[in-house]
């Protein structure tokens, strides 16, 4: 199956999760501010709730095509010695580590060493060699489809680096995106020589939460705390070299961990209908919009919502995540309202725990229903995917949201229709 993505709401055929790792439950509560987690979690129930998300994205795509990273990352270890033992190297020099742990990373079986490097701990040392990676679980960062290019993404903090590295390695050494290699439609933002840093020492760190597709024509980038202007810069003048969109979008949002990306504040559900935080996608608070076209034209709106209706879709609605009010959509943007990925044209995915917003899902013409209650008529066979229409389905979240990041987050869909 091809890596295509042309919008956010194509049917979702394809995607790749990460159920939670033990790495998470042995992050300490100094450690979780360090290692850009919110919390400490109970690892048990996370993954509890992660089976009910991945039974649902199965349901729609069918179980063979909800990829585990942590199965593709074994995978790939297996297929190229060449580039495994590369990998290994890499990861030593990365985390600082004596040149004995190269010796020990490759005399481990594929499945001991891949749970190493995601968790940070060697069983066979009994000993943790480096800090685990527990914002994994938000696959949606490392990497975005874009058309048919895939775009690998280059974190803005260390602890997330590691991330990088190893999807760097299953996208450039597994088989599956062979054919996206050979036909030379990999973009790697860690690739220096193509998108080095400024002369001024400004950085190039994009992460997929901030990056969006919304039709052939344009692509949203969330100028964020995550991504920097530079590798904005960077990127589309590759895209408009390469003939690949006809406008980047850029979308100024506030500097602060509560807005880390665009999807915390924006995503989109249905062909005319997207879920947002009011305050700054809809009034434009902290916000200002550039529309950037291959021509050199660049327009300047002072909300998304007014570029929106000008530029893509006169019809399109925003439904306000908390209904617009406060102090509700401050808290349910916090818990990941705004931030829920389509299964295909109106039916998406979301948290149990933001009422009012579901609240405001009823009042546009959407019903709620609970993915326990789904699975239960699954388990039936009372229920197809194409009876499901206009539909907000919501996840437990006790533990999930501890990560604060929601659905969009843990997916990166790699083919959709």
């Amino acid at each position: 199956m091809q890596t295509k993505v042309y919008s956010e709401i194509g049917k979702l055929n394809k995607v790749i999760v990460h159920r939670p790792d033990s790495g998470l439950s042995r992050i300490s509560p100094q450690k979780a501010e360090e290692l850009l987690f919110d919390d400490i979690i109970h690892l048990p129930l996370m993954q509890k709730e992660h089976d009910i998300f991945t039974s649902v994205l199965s349901f729609f795509t069918g179980k063979e095509n909800v990829l585990e990273i942590e199965s593709l990352l074994e995978q790939a270890l297996d297929y190229s010695d060449l580039m495994r033992n590369k990998l290994i190297e890499d990861i030593v020099r990365f985390e600082e580590l004596p040149s004995k742990a190269v010796e020990i990373m490759r005399e481990l079986p594929s499945n001991k060493l891949t749970d190493l490097l995601i968790t940070g701990y060697c069983e066979k040392e009994d000993a943790y060699l480096f800090d685990a990676i527990p914002n994994f679980i938000f696959t949606r960062d490392i990497a975005v489809i874009v058309k048919d290019y895939i775009l690998i993404t280059k974190a803005a903090r260390e602890a997330r680096h590691r991330e990088n590295i190893l999807a760097r390695f299953i996208l450039k050494s597994h088989p599956l995106f062979l054919d996206a290699r050979k036909n030379k439609k990999v973009i790697d933002l860690n690739n220096i020589d193509l998108f080095p840093p400024s002369k001024r020492g400004k950085p190039v760190s994009m992460e997929g939460g901030d990056v969006m597709i919304i039709n052939e024509n344009y692509l949203l980038i969330g100028h964020s705390e995550r991504t920097s202007q530079h590798a904005i810069n960077l990127l589309k003048e590759y895209l408009f070299e390469h003939n690949i969109i006809d406008n980047v979008v850029e979308v100024e949002i506030p500097h602060e961990r509560n807005f880390m990306h665009l999807d915390t504040i924006f995503t989109q559900i249905n062909t005319n209908d997207y879920v947002v935080f009011k305050p700054i996608i809809n009034d434009g608070i902290g916000s200002l919009v550039k529309v950037y076209n291959k021509s050199g034209d660049i327009k300047k709106y002072l909300s998304l919502k007014d570029m929106f209706l000008k530029e893509i879709n006169p019809k399109t609605r925003f439904i306000f995540g908390g209904k617009g009010k406060y102090p509700y959509q401050e808290r349910e943007q916090w818990t990941d309202g705004c931030n829920l990925v389509a299964l295909k044209p109106g039916v998406a995915l979301t948290y149990d725990r933001n009422l009012k917003t579901e609240e405001a899902f009823q009042e546009a013409g959407y019903k709620i229903l609970h993915a326990n209650e789904l699975l239960k008529k699954i388990e039936k066979s009372s229920i197809k995917p194409e009876d499901i229409e206009n539909t907000i389905i919501t996840l437990p979240s006790t533990e999930l949201s501890r990560g604060r990041g929601g659905s969009h987050c843990m997916t990166c869909p790699i083919n959709r229709d």
